[in-house]
């Protein structure tokens, strides 16, 4: 039997064909400071917001906002612009070329470069036909009326993760004009979470067309999202997975319903997911997610399809990133910031005095505790400019209420792990103590750095009391695997400097100094695209040549 899921239009060039936007634009949710943006990516929606007497963003019209990726972006116009103040240690020879090594490696560069190597692997002729399109090694890539034949599935007894022989050859195809040597030249990298060559490799070309020949068992008509994941118990690591996907959508921005979250999501893998951060996927998707058991035994065919950026790609966004030196605030990880909190409505609360809010993230793991932390936050509270939380997040808190308490805190601290991944959701003010780095001093620096937040961390380790050497499952000595204490008055110094950071930042004292009621978010976030007193220069379109050394397999990182 053939079953339909939600039909839509059909359009020979677009990759996404539901209809956006009603009448009453209450389809576009988006952050306030995104609908610029968003209008000016589509003119014919800007155009019916323009002669709609009704419709609310009038006053976000006419402006030449850009993300940053589209041609004749204008720095000034863009949403973001990142900084170099510091020194590029050798890695190019101008402080331009800094700038831009920065952007293509994890602002919107990235996606600018994923969408000029977009190339047909696939090509369709009429508008009933198939089509296959993938940036360079099959990163991204995206598919029109395209069979996936799941019946194999029905005879493999044991849990499917991480496999490369989901697909066999022939199990996905279309009707159209395949270029076979471009497919299998760009099937280059091959590993599970790197390229979606393992299952692209088997693309064949169908004698007729699936969907109108009635080849299929289900039709999808809603775009679908296929998704590789990390480890869903990680926070660090399966926000790869939700960042990756967020940076997915605007190298697939093709249509006004680009943002919309009428779409399906299917997890590559056989195991029920289950995640004390699935209330992320909720920024993306308003339907049950998919998994390899939801087709078992059938053959089903997309009308659009998506395989989205992957969350260990060889040079990859936020995992694998090879993030020059001296530079910071990638428009692209506040963009995300921001759609993830709005979408989930993770409010932003007024504030009745000037105090500093301090929040301690404890560890209740057999690891990396703070032996002496009631100690620190005694001290903590005997200053009269802090308010000061200690805060454990555990299953007893949900993750919307850890996103809340992260979002109004003005100095996040917390030992090295995965917890620290919660930077990315601090106000554009704050600052991060990484109390200790436990000889990882790159991870959370490097994450800090993209989002724009201050990071400060522990430097004179004489100054703290490692409880043992630590052993390493596998064996050996291993800092990450033993717990610490740590002097009172360097604690306090350190604090210190973050507490400044907060003071002297311009959109702290705008919040802190404007009546809220009066002052949109809007305003606070924008006065954070400032260039004062720092060189900041245009990326340009064109990458210039940077010598790195490619790594063929990317191994795990320790228990982050």
């Amino acid at each position: 039997m053939r079953t339909l899921f939600a039909v839509h239009p059909v359009s020979l060039v677009l990759v996404f064909t539901v209809t956006a936007t009603g009448g009453n634009y209450t389809d576009i949710n988006l952050p306030q400071v995104h609908i610029k943006y968003y209008f000016n990516s589509f003119p014919t929606i800007a155009e019916k917001c323009r002669n709609d007497a009704a419709c609310p963003y009038k006053d976000n019209l006419d402006t030449e906002a850009c993300w940053g990726y589209e041609e004749g972006c204008k720095v000034e116009n863009s949403f973001s612009i990142p900084i170099c103040p510091g020194d590029h240690k050798g890695w190019v020879a101008t402080k331009k070329a800094q700038l831009e090594t920065y952007y293509a490696q994890g602002d919107f560069g990235y996606v600018r470069d994923q969408r000029k190597e977009m190339m047909l692997l696939c090509e369709p002729l009429f508008v009933d036909d198939s089509s296959l399109e993938c940036s360079e090694h099959m990163r991204f890539c995206r598919a029109r009326n395209v069979m996936l034949n799941f019946t194999d599935l029905l005879n493999r007894k044991e849990p499917i993760r991480y496999k490369m022989d989901v697909l066999k050859e022939g199990q996905i195809g279309g009707y159209c004009t395949l270029n076979e040597r471009r497919l299998q030249e760009n099937a280059d990298h091959m590993s599970p979470l790197q390229s979606w060559g393992p299952e692209l490799r088997n693309f064949r070309k169908l004698h007729r067309r699936p969907i109108v020949h009635g080849d299929c068992d289900v039709v999808i008509e809603k775009p679908t999202f296929i998704m590789k994941i990390d480890a869903i118990l990680n926070m660090y690591h399966h926000f790869c997975d939700f960042f990756n996907l967020y940076a997915s959508l605007h190298v697939n921005l093709s249509h006004p319903s680009v943002f919309d979250t009428d779409t399906h999501i299917m997890i590559w893998e056989s195991y029920n997911y289950g995640s004390a951060f699935q209330d992320t996927f909720e920024a993306f998707t308003s339907n049950p997610l998919w998994d390899l058991k939801t087709f078992r035994g059938k053959t089903v065919c997309f009308k659009n399809l998506v395989f989205p950026l992957l969350p260990r790609m060889i040079f990859g966004l936020f995992y694998n990133t090879p993030l020059i030196y001296g530079c910071e605030k990638s428009g692209l990880f506040k963009a995300f910031s921001d759609h993830v909190l709005h979408r989930l409505r993770i409010p932003l609360h007024q504030r009745k005095d000037r105090k500093i809010r301090v929040t301690l993230l404890s560890r209740d793991t057999q690891y990396r505790k703070i032996l002496n932390e009631n100690e620190l936050l005694k001290a903590l509270k005997e200053n009269p400019e802090y308010k000061v939380r200690k805060v454990t997040y555990n299953k007893n808190v949900p993750f919307k209420k850890q996103l809340e308490i992260t979002r109004n805190s003005d100095i996040f601290i917390g030992i090295h792990g995965a917890g620290l991944t919660h930077l990315m959701f601090l106000p554009d003010w704050a600052a991060v103590f990484e109390i200790y780095n436990c000889e990882d001093p790159n991870c959370y620096k490097d994450l800090a750095r993209l989002r724009g937040v201050g990071y400060f961390t522990w430097e004179d380790t004489s100054k703290l009391v490692q409880q043992d050497s630590g052993t390493h499952p596998d064996g050996g000595a291993h800092a990450k695997f033993t717990n610490y204490s740590f002097d009172v008055k360097e604690f306090l110094r350190i604090v210190s400097l973050a507490r400044n950071h907060v003071k002297h930042h311009n959109a702290f004292n705008k919040f802190i100094n404007n009546d809220f009621h009066k002052m949109t978010l809007s305003e606070i976030q924008n006065d954070t695209k400032t260039t004062d007193n720092k060189e900041s220069v245009q990326p340009s379109n064109t990458k210039e040549s940077i010598q790195l050394q490619q790594k063929s397999n990317i191994l795990s990182k320790d228990e982050l």
